[in-house]
């Protein structure tokens, strides 16, 4: 009977404790792992991504697999397929090129894995669930307005000399910028109350491939040696921070800066640390700051909601039409950002410490 009983509890144990294990893995495994691919480190404003989402799935029990591809587009490709290959059960993906993940949202589909993209709409695809980025029209509505103030245009003065560059051809996001700033800037430029003296005003002609700020300093390098030995430039639309920088390298380099030859008003976007700088020396004028720790929580919920069966939050279901269909999307406000104002938007708001700045 003591044997019996003795070969009771024991059983009893070992099978309390393999229920125990057993639940303790369910609630481990339950949430699951998140990929996110991202384009490159070399922008400020994806590192801040990834660490944003990484920070918010692991606060919510999830598992994450970061990945930077360096802008070449068969590695975020390949990335991405590991992903999939390792079982990944929702993936967040800001693409290099948004025309070029066709085939590989099929390996996802056929595993059953859900698409969130982020920030740049993924073209030529069913297989995108949600779309979480900021109101790009707007970005450059901003950017333009921001001209349209600071040469006093509505007030009739001019005419100004302007130059005009534009974003990645591969990111469907620059041509939203470059609409909305062309919204505001068109009317001037076909009245003549601002002239662009190279006569580039296509988005193609002002394309700056990848967002890289050597080629666009390249490019400035060659309009001011053209266009302007006799003229001066009164303002340059640049949609994002690390083209500016690169505009401002040429300029200083033919003695803008110093002197009788003001800056001209320079436009950006991302608010990145090294344009802040520049703005507070006074050398960039403004930029548009995009809160991507919003747009990580925003992007964190559209996965969660996916992978419980539910329905996103969104607040547009028109405007972003990836070629194959209408993808729902949530649209954040983005803010202008200038000397007067960086310190309540991005210091007082924790984006950036008083010490980073100095």
């Amino acid at each position: 009977m003591k044997k019996l009983l003795g070969i009771f509890l024991v059983l009893s144990i070992v099978f309390s404790l393999a229920a125990c294990g057993g639940n303790e893995k369910a609630s481990g495994d339950e949430k699951g792992t998140v990929g996110i691919a991202m384009p490159t480190k070399s922008s400020e404003r994806w590192v801040n991504d990834g660490e944003n989402m990484v920070k918010e799935f692991e606060a919510l029990g999830y598992d994450t697999d970061l990945q930077y591809a360096e802008d070449v587009v068969e590695n975020q490709i390949s990335q991405i397929e590991n992903m999939i290959t390792k079982g990944v059960d929702v993936l967040v993906i800001a693409s290099i090129d948004g025309e070029a993940l066709t085939n590989v949202l099929e390996k996802a589909n056929d595993q059953g894995i859900k698409v969130i993209s982020y920030d740049r709409l993924i073209k030529n695809s069913e297989h995108v669930s949600y779309y979480a980025t900021f109101d790009n029209f707007k970005v450059g509505v901003l950017q333009g307005s921001y001209i349209e103030e600071k040469l006093g245009l509505k007030d009739g003065k001019g005419p100004f000399n302007i130059e005009l560059f534009a974003g990645s051809p591969d990111d469907n996001n620059a041509y939203f910028f470059f609409d909305g700033a062309m919204s505001i800037l068109k009317p001037y430029i076909d009245s003549g109350k601002l002239v662009v003296q190279s006569g580039q005003t296509e988005f193609d002609q002002g394309a700056t491939l990848r967002w890289d700020g050597s080629v666009a300093q390249s490019r400035m390098d060659n309009l001011l040696s053209a266009y302007y030995s006799s003229e001066k430039v009164d303002a340059v639309l640049s949609p994002y921070d690390g083209i500016s920088i690169g505009i401002i390298s040429s300029l200083k380099g033919v003695g803008y800066g110093s002197g009788d030859k003001p800056m001209p008003v320079i436009t950006g976007q991302d608010a990145e640390l090294a344009s802040i700088k520049s703005i507070i020396s006074g050398e960039q004028t403004q930029t548009v700051f995009k809160d991507t720790r919003e747009l990580a929580k925003k992007a964190v919920a559209m996965a969660e909601a996916v992978l419980k069966g539910e329905e996103a939050e969104v607040n547009d279901t028109e405007t972003y039409d990836n070629g194959v269909k209408v993808i729902p999307s949530f649209l954040l406000e983005p803010v202008s950002v200038d000397v007067n104002n960086y310190k309540e938007t991005l210091v007082d708001s924790g984006y950036y410490s008083e010490d980073e700045l100095q």
